[in-house]
């Protein structure tokens, strides 16, 4: 990189860094993003609005794999770069605030569609200009960075076409098919060109950094359903401490740790040994791709929908008006519950198949029972149903850890002498410089 590049204070990624306290604290906008995603789904819950949710939610990982991205390949902590997050991170959070009205403008205030497309441009628009700075020394680089500057101008349009095409046109389902369109017309054009475009982006310097945001994701997403458990109003300003919440909130933590268990007693540490392992940058690319960006957006939409389908649950448990173990949760959120765990565990088998060629029957068993288990669940009562999806997680991570054998042993040990190794190196810098 030129000189004139280091007056801004800017410095490149190295293969050993890590996450930076800031991009921490550039997640926690997008733990409110989530919420908001939830809050909004669970009050006007229709097939729609879960394939806005899904939309919504397509968007924020594109935006936030953006954040991921720039601290891969400079350090976001240093020169000019946290102001540039600051700004960003503001019109993140602007982002997640019009996210009621993205879809159709509300009477009063701002225009919401508006709002989001041109908060979506900024964010998007912001990534992409330090991407270009870091790109500028390499003309092929550079050639790719120009063409893929153009998407979230396109992405934007799109979204505002969505707002005030639609209604123009037809006031019936068909503008909300027409608007549905739109919207993954530019999530599409986003991920597909942004896959072509791949080397402007892409570009992993650290894979430690790299695992680590995506984990760190994975692990806000389940913070995110054990938040949903138990927040409510309701429950918050006295409701009563029973046997039923006592069952629910112990059977949603149960289910949160299997969840966990799942993917990070060895599958989270398998795929960053992977990436590792990949010395060739476009290797390496094509992996970080297709094992994080892409696979693990349905690893965290599938812990958001479990987290859609608990909502409030210990509020209705606690309720002296509601039956004993809850009413039935019905077939709309029986299928967001039961499919976001699906959904959730066929992502991770799809993770072991990408990355290790290895396919995971056990998750997959599980799957096809809480298919055939769904039906009855709908029809008994809500914390009966989730006793039954407590029962079906714990009883895969029991096959799954006791089936794993000489492989996790291997894994893990591996892990534990990487860590063991990074932090004698640590104490040694200490002792000399400290």
């Amino acid at each position: 990189m030129g000189s004139g590049g280091w007056s801004l204070g800017v410095r490149p990624g190295a293969p050993g860094s890590r996450t930076t306290r800031l991009e921490l604290f550039y997640d926690l906008v997008f733990v409110y993003a989530f919420l908001n995603v939830t809050t909004l789904t669970v009050y006007y819950p229709s097939p729609v609005n879960l394939c806005r949710c899904l939309l919504v939610l397509g968007l924020l990982w594109w935006c936030w794999t953006g954040f991921a991205g720039l601290g891969n390949a400079v350090r976001a902590d240093q020169g000019v770069l946290p102001l540039v997050g600051f700004v960003t991170v503001a019109a993140t959070f602007l982002l997640a605030l019009s996210m009621p009205g993205a879809f159709t403008d509300r009477p009063g205030g701002l225009n919401g569609p508006l709002v989001f497309a041109s908060c979506y441009f900024l964010v998007r628009a912001s990534q992409l200009a330090v991407f270009g700075w870091v790109a500028r020394g390499d003309p092929a680089r550079l050639r790719r960075w120009a063409l893929l500057s153009g998407l979230p101008v396109v992405a934007a349009a799109l979204l505002v076409a969505a707002a005030l095409v639609p209604p123009r046109i037809t006031h019936d389902g068909t503008a909300t098919t027409l608007q549905l369109v739109f919207w993954a017309a530019a999530l599409t054009l986003e991920y597909a060109a942004g896959t072509r475009l791949g080397g402007a982006y892409w570009v992993v310097v650290s894979a430690g950094h790299w695992a680590e945001r995506h984990a760190l994701m994975v692990l806000i997403a389940l913070g995110e359903s054990i938040i949903a458990l138990g927040l409510g109003s309701k429950f918050v300003t006295g409701l009563p401490l029973t046997w039923p919440v006592v069952v629910a909130a112990v059977t949603g933590i149960t289910i949160a740790a299997s969840l966990w268990w799942a993917y990070f007693d060895v599958l989270a540490l398998a795929v960053e040994q992977a990436l590792h392992r990949a010395r060739d940058p476009a290797s390496r690319a094509r992996l970080a791709r297709d094992a994080y960006t892409y696979l693990h957006l349905p690893i965290v939409t599938g812990v958001i929908f479990f987290a859609l389908g608990i909502k409030d649950l210990l509020v209705e448990a606690a309720d002296p008006t509601s039956p004993a173990w809850g009413a039935p949760l019905g077939a709309f959120w029986i299928l967001v519950l039961y499919g976001g765990v699906g959904l959730y565990l066929l992502s991770l088998v799809a993770c072991w198949g990408r990355v290790l060629r290895v396919l995971r029957w056990p998750p997959v068993v599980a799957v096809a029972v809480l298919a055939v288990l769904a039906p009855l669940a709908a029809r008994i009562g809500a914390l009966h149903a989730l006793l039954l999806l407590g029962l079906v997680c714990v009883a895969l991570v029991v096959v799954e850890t006791r089936g794993e054998g000489r492989r996790r042993h291997r894994i893990r040990q591996l892990a534990l002498a990487e860590q063991t190794e990074a932090e004698a190196e640590a104490s040694r810098w200490r002792a000399e410089h400290l």
